[in-house]
């Protein structure tokens, strides 16, 4: 609704100044009309309407109304206006807008308004005026054929398109004026071509009957055309004509004009043709060239099927292929050539023979060479290019291959490639089909280049040879196309598997060919039938033995192509089918192995792993008949599963698991048979072929342990396993581990056979040194033999896990644990064996447990192992943690724990000591080293679980009592980490505990509360997770005693324990401190009266005992006990403040002191006015204890914004009426306090309070009061009532900084800063307003200027403002109602207080203001009345007679020059709102006090008397007009000479004020003089001057010789620039006084005058009287003259 809203505005405004115009118009019509032609008949002021309509469209600076309706919308409307009237009267509006056009000196903005309303008038349903339409014809045609300049150009071009709009429905008129421009052998002007390009595009089959003598003439004119744009435009036209006459030969039928044949307008365009191709294509401007080239095409379209005409358009060719060479874009002439080759080719009538050579030259040119960078469009040039080339390989085959092998025999790389490109485009040609003789020929050509090694034209080639394959040459490519394919595939798949890193772009090239030469073969494999068997075997080899995987899935994918074209062909013969069933292949096991392997990584290489289950799937008859029917079912499934999955989704195990259960299932098919043994040598013989680590060579050893495991032979199966045990890296992890692994999946189905194994390799390693070849046992290498070792121990408790239950229990204790035992203790037992034994124990032991029925099996090795681990632990150092022995040794007691034996009670309490002491005093890690990180971890998590395992056999109050007893010094020790990991390991127990034990036994006497006072100060440890463990045991603590005591424990409070341990994970302090708060108010429920004083007295007790954080902590739980108990303690109050208040100035950690004041603010929350007073009667400056009371206050913003009010309450107090006690916490609130105090607490209080508290509600309040203060100590300050408190307790005065004003000032500054308005704060600085208010002279004008600015700012705050400033002016405090005042100066020019109703009583206690004695509460009075016109100009009337009456009121009497200026002032303001009547009588004693002023000796007074006069003259109207006339006479003469004011503000209102009465005296004159200069203004002043006197002498002679009496008088002025002005003026006046006059003049007198100025002390005086002098003497000869002449 808002832009309709500006519409209408707009549309009204259109209509008043429509009105006004015509009203002005009608005042003095001959103004504007006459230098025009003789009116015609009368419209009905129609012209008029459309005239001013234009003005407003002209109007380049139009106001913005309030709505924001800019020029464009004036314009817009305006133009809709005389649109909508012509609906009705077309005729007529049209008429106007022609009289418009020929106003002479019109300007080219108007005239284009004008004829876009024209041509929409033209556009509309209506009948116009054939005389009218002759007129605007003729106009238009003469616009349009003038001098084309910049602005000329835009006439032309729009009347051009007002031609064209006519020609609809008067194509005759506009037409016959057209062609009478349009004459043979005469250069006609560019506009006329244009618009007959119009017309002719606008109205086909009108135009037909002139197209013949257009364009003949047109040709006439083509030698006289010499200019660039002459030559474009008709270039451009003649492109029209013809695209013009494509139409009309389609629409024949529609035409009722005689009909024109194709060839009879061919005939007529040709010579156009010519003459452009031949001499306009030379020409060396590029846009003439491109105006050619363009034109040429729809030429072309009409003359190239003319059968004689084409043959000539032949002829001109060379001329187009000549263009290349310059700078024409080649993309326009590749166009043309490809419309002229692709016509021949549909007629049937082949370019000349002649012409080929130098067709194939450039155009192959084009494609070689390297693009000129002007060219824009070269890749469009090409695809022309290549059309062109298909088009002459349609016509001459032959030569074309011809020109392609001479083309070839050049060794440059870039004319092959190019030549190739060509080649494989010709062959791509479908429509119609390339012949045979042209492929063949292409082949020979591209045989040609077999040999070159230049990567591209490798990739040329072989893009050819699959373009061959697709477009169904398939027989063409057999032979020399495969091999060269194969070629390629080899050697660049040698190139990257054997690359070096310093032939970066060489590997990049060999990538690029590799790439092309995968997508030729899968065209070849997916289109060729009856593939050779020679690349069938060259491509399987390649999967075999190619070491560059990536190329495998294309490779796969073309294979499985093949081989399913040969197994699906239906017309092979039998024994082509019978072979193509089983294919030849390498060794089926080796294939498989190869495959199954390598799709252990299936996403490798474009996702090898699909391909090369299809390939199997497809090739199964030939690798293992008896899987092929198990496959066609089990390879689907595998594929889906990778399809449904993403190298990012997938899982490794899970796939490997599934091959491994594919190659079971397979081998299950093979039983009976070799064929797992032979499978089990592959996957052996591949090992090498595969890095280490990698994820192939990892499944590979599993798919060798699962293959041995299901041999036959054992004997067979023993020597693969021992040569893999011989050559096997030990030194190596990864296939160390892979041996290990092998060996133990093969132990599931052949445990006695690697036992066999594992004994013979052993004896074997013994014998002597030269018998073991990878020499393990040298002593220059030895820990070669510990690695040995190690790797023997792990494969034995390997074949432990895996080998079945039955056979375990058998062999666990002998050879398997016993091995271990041994090879351990035969070493030298480093780091790495004791992980590997460590291991070896850990599997054996879980190997055991896992036997479902052990029944009574004890480990006779048990005690053995233990010895062993026990005394590695100790071994360790308790410091330093590098490595996991002593994790693994835990873990391996944790497992060897559960086995049979049992331990008993003092073994236990031993492991669970020397664990600890192993693990409790290890220095925590450091954040960036992750893998000493680990070791930690898993030490302490380890360290849990065995101390978890221990416990359980003594799960009772003792035990729990004795864990305690062990961790207790832990717990308490200084250093954190031992703490954390003290309190982790007492709440994993106690939790044990609780779990286990629950309400059975009950916890002794005290312990309960032991327990708790030991744990709760950790709840704000540094630590998080010391922090988070404590919190985790005293949850178990409490629910353990309320499931024991039957108290209330309902889940509201375990969600609270829960948020409370949310709170305590974060790092924020305070946040701690709160959660242990809610953790102790959680607690408090649980304890009776007498627990809670033994609890606090325990935590009193800590205090000082560890830590700052423990020491908070225990000062947050006795203060949350406080809390909760306060009203229980009631009677306890007084005492618990005197404590604090001794005890807290000598605490020495903040924070705990803090804690201590809190006890006082608890007071205070219930005794507030109480607290208050008595902190107030503190002697200043503060104590730190005091200071730290109030600090507390401000840190609970709820409690501080109470206590700000009742602060403000104090000190509001002094300026209102005094009210009687009714309670006694009113005689609190009323009792004597000293206001220095009370500002310095609010001062600190507004500091210290939460800043994200903007205190917005108080704002107002705060502001206001401190103003008021402010205000009340501007006098002589009476001694502070606190100064006797500071002589009892100091000696001395208060700091310089202690004082009201300061204090007072630094608090509004904090307030104004809070408001977060960084620009507010900026400006109070920049403009000095703390400075203003700090000094009592300039307080006023601080305030005025702080209210401003609080007034622009703060608009949520003005209503409150308001309320309180009405308050302050009724006060019976002088000094509070003149800050009122001035606050409401402000308020007064702002809408605030008419919008919130305040306007009247506001008003009504002004005018009391103003009826005072105090002059600073006058003054303040009169301005904010004045300022009334400024915030409710509409109300200005209603309170004339009173604003009026005390405006005149400071202009009478004996009053002060500020009251009387800022009366005049006030008046001033006041006027702008008024009119003439609302003035009324009081407008004559208005004009007699404003002319008092004039000569004033105040430069204030006369500054405002020069601008009251100049508002008084404004506001007269028809009147007072004679009266103020006048008064302007009386006046003139001091205004005149005051434009020389000494005070420059002055003289420059006096200049203005003159300018505004001028027209009093009948001369228009500047309204204003704001802006120039002082030279300019001087000469206007000297002009207005001379014009004055100029017409005074022919009218009012009299009136003239006045006023050089009264000038004379200003002579002895007491300003010397008065006196020089008089002077000046003096001199102008008699130059222009006539004779008759000057005879009547005192000759002498004057002249003594001026000679007395002489001695004058000021040189401008003297200089200004001597040129007076000089005139009077001029005057005084010419008068004399005229008298002897006899000349009156």
């Amino acid at each position: 609704m808002r832009p309709l809203r500006r519409g209408m505005k707009a549309v009204e405004e259109l209509e008043e100044e429509m009105t006004e115009a015509a009203a002005d118009s009608n005042e003095d019509p001959l103004e504007e009309t006459e230098d025009l032609e003789p009116l015609e008949p009368d419209d009905g002021g129609t012209f008029q309407q459309v005239t001013n309509l234009l003005n407003i469209m002209d109007s380049g600076a139009a106001k913005t109304d309030a709505a924001g309706a800019g020029p464009d919308m004036r314009k817009t409307l305006a133009s809709v206006i005389i649109t909508e009237k012509a609906t009705s009267e077309p005729s007529v509006v049209m008429n106007a807008l022609i009289r418009c056009l020929q106003v002479p000196k019109i300007s080219t903005q108007r005239k284009v308004n004008i004829y876009n309303i024209l041509q929409e008038i033209i556009q509309q349903e209506g009948e116009l005026e054939e005389q009218g339409v002759q007129r605007l014809v003729a106009i238009a045609s003469k616009e349009m054929r003038e001098t084309l300049e910049a602005e000329g150009y835009v006439k032309a071009e729009v009347a051009s398109d007002t031609l064209a709009a006519l020609s609809r429905n008067h194509f005759s008129l506009v037409m016959y004026e057209l062609q009478h421009h349009l004459k043979p052998l005469n250069l006609t002007d560019e506009f006329v071509i244009i618009t007959l390009a119009k017309l002719a595009n606008g109205n086909v089959f009108e135009f037909m009957p002139y197209m013949g003598i257009t364009l003949a003439t047109i040709f006439t004119m083509l030698r006289l055309a010499n200019e660039a744009k002459m030559r474009q435009v008709i270039c451009s036209a003649t492109e029209t004509f013809c695209e013009t006459v494509q139409f009309y030969l389609r629409h024949l039928e529609d035409s009722v004009y005689p009909v024109m044949t194709e060839d009879q307008f061919a005939v007529k365009l040709f010579p156009l043709y010519r003459y452009f191709v031949t001499v306009w294509l030379r020409n060396q401007n590029p846009e003439v060239k491109l105006g050619v080239i363009k034109s040429l095409k729809p030429m072309l379209n009409l003359l190239l099927p003319n059968d004689d005409l084409r043959d000539q358009v032949y002829d001109y060719i060379p001329l187009l292929l000549a263009e290349y060479r310059g700078s024409l874009e080649a993309l326009f002439i590749t166009q043309v050539l490809r419309q002229i080759l692709e016509m021949s080719v549909t007629t049937n009538t082949p370019v000349p023979e002649m012409q080929l050579h130098t067709i194939f030259t450039e155009l192959h040119v084009q494609v070689c060479a390297k693009v000129p960078a002007q060219q824009q469009y070269s890749s469009q040039n090409l695809v022309e290019i290549v059309q062109c080339f298909i088009a002459l390989a349609r016509s001459y085959p032959k030569e074309l291959m011809k020109f392609f092998f001479s083309q070839i025999e050049m060794s440059k790389e870039a004319i092959r490639v190019g030549t190739l490109t060509l080649i494989r485009a010709v062959v791509s040609a479908d429509e119609p089909r390339m012949n045979i003789r042209t492929i063949s020929l292409a082949i020979r050509v591209v045989k040609n280049t077999l040999s070159d090694t230049r990567f591209k034209v490798r990739m040329a080639i072989l893009r050819i040879i699959g373009q061959l394959a697709l477009s169904g040459y398939q027989d063409r490519i057999k032979g020399w196309g495969l091999k060269y394919v194969s070629v390629q595939l080899t050697l660049s798949t040698y190139k990257l598997t054997n690359h070096r890193e310093s032939f970066y772009q060489r590997d990049l090239e060999e990538k690029m060919v590799h790439k092309v030469t995968m997508d030729t073969v899968r065209i070849i494999t997916s289109s060729v039938s009856g593939m050779t068997n020679e690349f069938w075997v060259r491509l399987l080899c390649y999967i075999m033995e190619t070491d560059y995987t990536e190329a495998l899935t294309p490779i796969c994918i073309s294979l499985t192509n093949l081989a399913e074209r040969q197994l699906h062909t239906k017309d092979a013969a039998a024994g082509v089918a019978s072979k193509s069933k089983h294919v030849d292949l390498p060794a089926p096991q080796k294939l498989l192995a190869r495959l199954l392997v390598l799709m252990s990584s299936p996403y490798k290489g474009e996702g090898r792993g699909i391909a090369m289950l299809n390939l199997l799937r497809t090739l199964s008859q030939s690798i293992a008949p008896s899987m092929a029917d198990m496959w066609e079912v089990e390879i689907p499934l595998l594929v889906k599963y990778l399809e449904e999955h993403t190298e990012f989704t997938w899982n490794q195990k899970t796939w490997e698991d599934k091959l491994i259960q594919f190659l079971r299932n397979s081998l299950k098919k093979t039983r009976g048979s070799n064929w797992s043994l032979r499978l089990s040598k592959e996957l052996n013989n591949q090992i090498e072929s595969f890095n280490s680590p990698s994820l192939e060579k990892g499944f590979l050893y599993r798919a060798l342990g699962f293959t041995l495991a299901m041999g036959l032979e054992a004997d067979k199966v023993e020597v693969l396993l021992l040569e893999l045990l011989y050559k096997t890296d030990y030194s190596n992890d990864f296939d160390r581990e892979g041996v290990i692994l092998c060996f133990g999946l093969c132990a599931r189905g052949q445990v006695k056979t690697v036992l066999n194994v594992l004994h013979d390799f052993e004896e074997r390693i013994q014998e002597s040194e030269q018998s073991w070849q990878i020499g393990a046992w040298r002593k220059d290498h030895p820990w070669r033999r510990e690695t040995v070792k190690s790797a023997l121990m792990v494969i034995y408790s390997c074949v432990a896990s895996y080998c079945h239950p039955q056979m375990l229990l058998t062999h666990v204790d002998n050879p398997i644990t016993a091995k271990i035992i041994h090879h351990y203790s035969s070493s030298c037992q480093d780091i790495c064996l004791k992980m590997a034994f460590m291991k070896s124990v850990m599997q054996v032991t879980k190997a055991i447990k896992n036997i479902k029925d052990l029944e009574d099996f004890q480990f006779a090795q048990k005690m053995t192992l233990t010895g062993i681990i026990t005394a590695t632990i100790k071994e360790e150092p308790t410091d330093s943690l590098v490595s996991p022995v002593r994790t693994m040794a835990m873990e391996a007691l944790s497992h060897l724990s559960n086995l049979k034996p049992f331990y008993s009670m003092e073994e236990n309490n031993e492991l669970m000591d020397i664990s600890i002491h192993s693990v409790i005093s290890l220095q925590p890690p450091a954040e960036d080293n992750e893998s000493i990180q680990t070791l930690y971890a898993n030490a302490m998590h380890a360290l849990e679980q065995l101390m978890e395992g221990l416990m359980q056999r003594q799960l009772d109050p003792k035990g729990l009592q004795e864990m305690v007893h062990l961790l207790e010094k832990w717990i308490l020790s200084e250093k954190e980490g031992e703490r954390e990991k003290a309190t982790n390991l007492h709440l994993h127990l106690m939790q044990i505990y609780v779990q286990s034990i629950g309400v059975c036994i009950p916890l002794k006497l005290g312990q309960f509360g032991m327990l708790v006072g030991l744990m709760a100060p950790c709840t704000c440890d540094s630590h998080r997770r010391t922090r988070i463990a404590s919190m985790d045991v005293l949850s178990s603590l409490l629910d353990l005693h309320a499931s024991q005591t039957c108290s209330s424990w309902g889940p509201s409070k375990e969600l609270e324990l829960a948020k409370c341990k949310e709170d305590l994970q974060g790092p924020d302090v305070e946040k701690i401190f709160s959660a242990s708060s809610r953790i102790a108010k959680v607690a408090c429920v649980q304890f009776n009266c007498d627990e809670v004083v033994s609890l606090i007295q325990k935590l009193c007790e800590n205090i000082g005992a560890m830590d700052l954080q423990h020491d908070k902590a225990s000062v947050t739980w006795i203060g949350t006990f406080l809390q909760m108990r306060a009203k229980e303690l009631e009677d306890k109050v007084a005492e618990i403040l005197g404590a604090i208040l001794v005890h807290l100035p000598v605490v020495d950690h903040l924070e705990v002191r803090r804690c201590l004041i809190e006890g006082i603010l608890l007071l205070a929350h219930y005794h507030q006015e109480t607290v208050l007073t008595s902190l107030l009667r503190q002697p200043l400056p503060m104590e730190r204890h005091l200071t730290e009371v109030w600090l507390a206050v401000a840190e609970n913003v709820p409690f501080a914004r109470t206590m700000l009010h009742g602060l403000m309450g104090r000190l509001q107090s002094r300026f209102t009426p005094k009210a009687n006690a009714t309670s006694k916490a009113d005689i609190w609130r009323l009792a004597a306090v000293d206001p220095l105090m009370t500002l310095c607490t609010i001062h600190l209080l507004i500091q210290k309070i939460d800043v994200n508290d903007k205190l917005l509600d108080l704002f107002p309040d705060l502001i206001y009061t401190l103003l008021l203060q402010l205000s009340s100590s501007q006098g002589p300050e009476a001694m502070s009532p606190v100064l006797k408190t500071w002589r009892l307790v100091h000696a001395g005065m208060l700091p310089e900084e202690i004082n009201l004003q300061r204090i007072t000032i630094q608090s509004m500054q904090l307030l104004f800063r809070r408001l977060n308005s960084e620009q507010l704060v900026h400006t109070l600085e920049e403009q000095g307003v703390w400075a203003l208010l700090q000094s009592s002279s300039t307080f006023l004008q601080g305030v005025g200027l702080l209210a401003r600015l609080c007034m622009r700012s703060m608009e949520g705050y003005r209503q409150r403002l308001s309320e309180l400033v009405l308050r302050g002016m009724d006060s019976d405090v002088l000094s509070c109602r003149i800050s009122s005042t001035a606050v409401c100066v402000e308020f007064m020019s702002d809408p605030v207080l008419y919008q919130e109703k305040l306007l009247k009583p506001t008003v009504l206690l002004l005018e009391k203001g103003a009826d005072q004695e105090d002059e600073a509460l006058r003054v303040l009075s009169l301005r904010a009345l004045g300022n009334m016109a400024l915030g409710a100009p509409k109300k200005v009337r209603q309170y004339r007679k009173l604003l009026l009456e005390k405006c005149l009121d400071s202009l009478r009497g004996p009053v002060s020059t500020s009251v009387t200026s800022e009366g005049m002032e006030a008046l001033a303001k006041i006027l702008a709102e008024l009119r003439e009547g609302d003035v009324g009588s009081s407008f004559s004693v208005l004009c007699e006090q404003c002319r008092a002023f004039f000569d004033s000796e105040s430069e204030l007074l006369r500054l405002k008397a020069f601008v009251l006069f100049g508002r008084l003259a404004k506001v007269v109207g028809i009147s007072k007009k004679h009266f103020f006339k006048e008064e302007v006479k009386k006046a003139w003469i001091p205004l005149l000479l005051h434009c020389q004011d000494p005070c420059p503000d002055a003289a420059q209102a006096c200049v203005a004020t003159v300018f505004q009465c001028a027209h009093f005296w009948g001369w228009k004159a500047p309204e204003s003089s704001s802006g120039r200069s002082d030279s300019s203004t001087a000469d206007e002043m000297t002009v207005l001057q001379t014009t004055l006197c100029s017409i005074l002498t022919q009218k009012k002679p009299a009136v003239l010789y006045s006023f050089l009496l009264e000038t004379m008088t200003y002579v002895s002025s007491n300003l010397p620039r008065i006196r020089s002005a008089a002077c000046d003026l003096a001199g102008v006046i008699m130059k222009q006084m006539s004779a008759h006059h000057l005879k009547k003049l005192d000759f002498p007198a004057l002249r003594d005058s001026l000679q007395e100025l002489q001695l004058d002390s000021d040189p401008g005086v003297r200089r200004a009287a001597l040129e007076t002098l000089k005139i009077l003497d001029t005057c005084s000869q010419h008068l004399l003259l005229a008298s002897s002449g006899g000349f009156c």
